[in-house]
């Protein structure tokens, strides 16, 4: 297709031809026959944005989940009227997301019979390694005799029915390329070859548009109470030595010291990656420098779960949350994220999360670690094997563009997703705002 009169960051204005890759820029390129003609009115292109860290079947399934979880829930009673009022869905199960302890304390199947006995009940917490059941759940999934319905995804042994199901792609397809994504890395961890195969034919059969790569069989999630240095060193040896990176989710500031001395016994490889980075001390800074690792983070969760935080986390720690800037000035590639559908699937807030670093009160949540518009763009224009290195709008890249409604210094200015016109990949319109 050709798209004419667009708009490149640094104002240009130019016309795109583009298929599976971008053939060509110039003035006044005329259309071939045949070719679609896409008219931009000096709205800004940019590459298409990718996701870094995403979970694609949660995702899909959370599309008709109940959240209950902060600010929406955020009592017992609220929790107890949500549920006992939710109609299940079309598999007969009651299915909630985004649960955190503050509401009701730590759920068990005594508790969520209380208010729901004789339909199946799963809540998720809102980590997404915790899933909550009552005892009609378990009974339906195999573990009746269960002492207490908290099934943790690192135990294992219980049934996918309580992880996975049949779940709507297509829709979530639409929602995320009218972001004007393009790709996303699911990081889903242990992800088994016939699910990423599914996965990779929904692209290809055109359920879900968006290209989609994986961290698995890659990515370990770290658990504080079970942090194995030599374990891990040796995890990340294997993964190296089979040829590939690694992907390592550190969400505390011991899991982080840990994978970085496991790294450093084990060697790093190029493209190894830090999964969150939510606690970075100070110390740790040249650490990852000198590692030359990347850092996939989420400063959305600043926007999402900010006053929380406040609360919760010492005032002396607050400056190494969620860190962006202090990470990039010292030299370590980072790459922005949603986490969805733990975090909010659109990439335009987490881009101003960390452009305004705001929590839902309107506190601000470490302002030393903002950074500007256009950084924060970037972080989302990165290769799903490269993601700290940002791709341009020039011959010879891929052929997946994000066309906005307004031109670059209104687009850097406002960061917002209602300015997406459209989403092309492949050289193929996917998304196209009426």
């Amino acid at each position: 297709m050709l798209i004419k009169r667009a708009a490149l960051l640094d104002g240009t204005i130019t016309d795109i031809r583009v298929g599976e890759r971008i053939d060509e820029l110039g003035d006044d390129l005329v259309a071939a026959p045949g070719e679609g003609v896409l008219y931009a009115g000096g709205g800004a292109v940019v590459p298409g944005l990718h996701d870094h860290h995403v979970h694609v079947r949660s995702a899909a399934s959370a599309l008709d989940s109940f959240f209950v979880g902060p600010p929406g829930v955020t009592t017992k009673a609220q929790l107890a009227q949500l549920l006992s009022n939710a109609t299940p869905g079309p598999d007969g199960w009651i299915r909630a997301v985004g649960y955190h302890e503050s509401v009701a304390g730590e759920l068990d199947r005594s508790a969520i019979d209380a208010v729901v006995r004789r339909v199946p009940v799963r809540i998720q917490h809102r980590s997404g390694a915790l899933w909550m059941l009552n005892s009609e759940a378990l009974s339906r999934v195999g573990l009746a005799e269960h002492p207490d319905g908290r099934l943790r995804s690192a135990e294992g042994g219980w049934s996918d029915a309580v992880a996975r199901r049949e779940s709507d792609l297509a829709e979530l397809s639409r929602r995320i390329t009218a972001y004007g994504v393009t790709g996303v890395t699911d990081a889903t961890p242990d992800l088994a070859a016939d699910d990423m195969v599914s996965l990779l034919a929904a692209h290809r059969l055109g359920e879900f548009r968006p290209r989609t790569s994986f961290l698995s069989p890659g990515k370990k999630i770290l658990h504080d109470d079970r942090l194995d240095l030599d374990g891990l060193a040796e995890w990340i040896a294997d993964q190296h030595r089979a040829e590939r990176p690694v992907a390592v989710h550190c969400v505390t500031a011991a899991q982080l010291v840990v994978t970085i001395a496991a790294l450093r016994a084990a060697g790093s490889h190029p493209l190894d990656r830090i999964e969150h980075a939510a606690v970075v001390p100070e110390d740790n800074l040249p650490d990852l420098a000198g590692l030359g690792i990347t850092v996939v983070t989420q400063p959305n969760f600043v926007a999402e779960r900010g006053d929380q935080y406040l609360a919760d986390v010492p005032a002396a720690e607050h400056d190494q949350l969620w860190r962006v800037a202090s990470l990039r000035k010292a030299g370590v590639p980072v790459a922005l994220s949603t986490d969805m559908p733990f975090g909010h699937g659109d990439p335009w807030t987490a881009m101003r999360a960390a452009v305004y670093r705001t929590t839902p009160s309107g506190a601000v949540l470490n302002a030393n670690e903002r950074v500007s518009a256009r950084q924060a763009l970037a972080m989302f224009l990165g290769r799903s094997d490269r993601p700290g290195r940002a791709r341009a709008v020039e011959p010879g890249q891929p052929g997946d563009l994000c066309v906005l409604s307004e031109p670059p210094a209104t687009v850097l200015a406002e960061l917002d997703a209602g300015m997406v016109a459209a989403t092309v990949i492949g050289g193929e319109l996917v998304y196209f705002a009426m």
